[in-house]
Parts: C-alpha cells; structure tokens; sequence
C-alpha cells in the first residue's frame, strides 16, 4: 500500500467563523488574518494505492465555478487535484473509488467539472462514488445554516451518473474498499461525515477533514462556527484525540496550510501536538 497526501491549492475563510468563540486575540497568532479576517487553508486530499485500487478521499473546491464565487474564497496558490495526480503518474481515468467525506463544496466540488459547453460530468469517470443515505438526502434538503455548503451542481451528477454508493454506518467498510481499517462517522459538523482509517506502515492513520481541520484546532474549544452541532463537535473531537494520543495515530490534516500531518500527546495542559510532519516522511 502507498498513501499520499494531495494538495490541491489552497483558499481563504473568515478567521472569525473557523476559530468560532475563540477570541481573535488568540487565534490570530495561529493562523494570521489578512485586511478582510480572512485566512489561508489548504485543499488537501488523500490517494490510497492498494490492491489494484485507487481511491481518493475529497476531491477539494474544484475549477467549475465562477469568478463571482471564487472572489469569495480567494482561490490562489499553484497546485491542482490534476497536477498533484499527473506529479504520481496517474490522470483522472486511473481513479477507480471516489470517497466523500462529505459534501460540502470544499470537500466535494472537484469530483463534477464543467465542460466548456456548460455540461456537468464525472471529474473521475471510472470511478465507484462513495457518500452514505443519511448524509446524502441531508445534504439534498439542507438546513439554513448549511444550504450555502451544499451546492446542487456538486451533488446531482454524481446520483444521475449511476456510479453512486451508499455506505451503510452499521455495516463497516465495504469489500470494495479493502484499504480502509474502518470509517469513522462523526456529526458535530454535519450529518455522519466519515473519517477514512487505515493501517500504513505500521501506524494508525486518520484522514480528521472536518473534525480536526488543522493542528490548530485540538484545542476542544478551537470549534468552527460551521458546525451544525458545536457541542457534539467537542466530544467527537475529545474522544479522537483521546485515542489518538494513546495509541499514536496519525492524523492527516485536511486544512491546514502549514502542517499535513500531527500526532498528539497528553500534557499536564491536556492534549496537545506532539510532532508535525509530511505523511511521506512516514
């Protein structure tokens, strides 16, 4: 087996709203806010070669969209889900699974692209689409506080394709994805978003997308004011870090721009980083 970690370039969210009740007096030293309170986050995904398989966790924003949304989020940086496949030698025909952690734009736009005759059409064209029933039809009536997340072109052609699967919760893994340990479901930021876990070289690997956005973010307070259950947030997360600081996991950074990959460690202080590292340096 081999994981790699994908950039896929990187935007900007209001720092305010990514820290949540944390005052900008402490988040600003972390994460340092521009003229707008806006910050920098990567767009980082996850390829898992194994067993004849190519699985990709996300599929980051995407380049469908128009200027008037990108303006939105600052769209910048060099890397690209193509450039980043292209760099391992693959294109977007070789990925056979398509895991969505979620389905929030951030996590989910490059799985559709646009053609220039303004058609939609799989970005992964071989490729088996991965959601679970209860976070799919949440996201197909969405809430108020998360209707602007979830994004009709994202969502439709994927179930219109034909190539959508449901992952049943209680079921565990599916046969089809013999590379993941376990899913993790988690609902402090939406409605079942899953965790990929993984055995890789001899360690306990976490793909934390929402959860643990950044390094920043182990503080249980450090809670984004995207979550629809903010509470429940601070338990899912308290629980992961527990078990991550005791058995040494790897915790694969969706977010965040400066550091892909952490372990923690109990303190005196409680839970706190223990090492920041690339997952290649594994």
């Amino acid at each position: 087996m081999k994981v790699h970690a994908l950039d896929t370039g990187l935007f900007k969210l209001d720092g305010g709203a990514m820290f949540g009740v944390v005052p900008k007096s402490m988040w600003q030293k972390l994460n340092p806010a521009d003229e707008h309170n806006m910050c920098t986050w990567a767009l980082r995904c996850l390829l898992i070669e194994d067993a004849g398989r190519l699985v990709l966790v996300d599929t980051g924003i995407g380049d469908k969209q128009d200027a008037k949304f990108r303006g939105h989020f600052y769209l910048h940086g060099n890397d690209t889900l193509e450039k980043s496949l292209r760099r391992l030698g693959y294109t977007a025909s070789d990925i056979t699974d398509v895991l969505l952690t979620h389905l929030h734009f951030d996590h989910c736009g490059g799985a559709v692209v646009r053609t220039p005759d303004d058609k939609l059409h799989l970005a992964f064209p071989n490729a088996t689409y991965w959601s679970n029933e209860a976070h799919w039809n949440w996201a197909l009536t969405p809430n108020p506080r998360e209707k602007a997340s979830f994004l009709t072109e994202n969502i439709r052609p994927i179930q219109e394709s034909g190539h959508l699967q449901f992952i049943d919760p209680a079921a565990g893994v599916p046969n089809a994805l013999p590379a993941l340990q376990n899913l993790l479901f988690v609902d402090g930021h939406t409605e079942k978003m899953m965790l990929p876990q993984l055995a890789y070289q001899g360690r306990t690997v976490v793909f934390a997308a929402d959860l643990l956005p950044s390094a920043h973010h182990v503080g249980l307070p450090y809670v984004m004011s995207y979550d629809v259950r903010p509470l429940l947030t601070m338990d899912e997360k308290a629980r992961l870090l527990q078990q991550a600081a005791d058995e040494n996991w790897v915790l694969v950074l969706e977010h965040d721009h400066q550091t892909e990959c952490i372990t923690v460690e109990h303190t005196e202080r409680g839970i706190k980083v223990a090492e920041r590292f690339r997952l290649s340096e594994l």
